[in-house]
């Protein structure tokens, strides 16, 4: 099966890491799903607005040849409830610890709102040139000392000191921006919810995921639980794909 040519009905699987991780963190899965015969790709999130984010992403879907299940970690949830409503070839989704917000929302209102989270406290902000003169704005990083008890909990501590060293900071106009229509109003939807994560907070991920009306499977983790237990993700991965195809 080449990338031109994919089986007829079954969906390429494009994964969407989210703040503060990049692609790596699907590695797990991806292994999984290739070994399946899933095309499966790993997008780049560029992490500077999620308007600006989802575009890019939107664009990604569309140079996809035939259906695809767009999966979003975290952040990327967002960007694949905007990026799937701007591309036509797209299937399903299936939100992993991931915001799905409605029309008009922010993260940081969803956010504030939750009571399982802890990482607003853990936040650390740089700047970062946006290419007009000298001019600068505002990016977020997790600080290194909080994020193993904050983004990776279940993981080995040496572990989770890697994956906080190797972060990618998020542009904090990011979770700021009001979501545009949400892409789970017209396609189905299937939601991991990870029971211990204090960074997106399983609280206000599952009450996202309730009102997209997704199909909900709960597993015991943090909320890099891609990375802790990617079998499991994988899993309703390919349940999805079983129903889309």
């Amino acid at each position: 099966m080449t990338d031109a040519t994919p089986a007829s009905g079954v969906p390429t699987v494009l994964l969407v890491h989210g703040a503060f991780a990049d692609g790596s963190g699907w590695a797990g899965v991806i292994e999984r799903l290739q070994a399946l015969g899933i095309r499966v790709r790993a997008l780049v999130n560029p992490l500077r607005g999620l308007a600006s984010d989802s575009a890019y992403v939107a664009s990604a879907i569309e140079q996809t040849p035939g259906p695809v299940l767009a999966v979003g970690h975290s952040y990327g949830g967002a960007v694949i409830t905007n990026a799937a409503a701007q591309a036509n070839n797209v299937v399903g989704l299936v939100y992993v610890a991931a915001f799905a917000p409605e029309e008009g929302e922010t993260l940081l209102d969803i956010e504030g709102s939750s009571r399982d989270s802890v990482l607003s406290s853990a936040l650390r902000e740089a700047r970062y040139p946006i290419g007009q003169g000298s001019e600068t704005a505002v990016e977020l990083f997790i600080d290194l000392a909080s994020f193993h008890e904050v983004f990776a909990g279940d993981l080995p501590a040496a572990q989770a000191a890697v994956l906080g060293a190797a972060q990618r900071p998020v542009a904090a106009a990011a979770f700021g921006e009001k979501s545009g229509p949400p892409a789970w109003k017209n396609l189905p939807a299937w939601a991991v919810v990870a029971t211990g994560d204090k960074a997106a907070g399983s609280d206000v991920v599952r009450s996202m995921a309730e009102r997209a009306g997704a199909d909900i499977v709960e597993i015991k983790g943090s909320h890099v639980i891609m990375i802790s237990d990617p079998q499991a993700v994988t899993d309703v991965i390919m349940k999805a794909v079983g129903v889309v195809s």
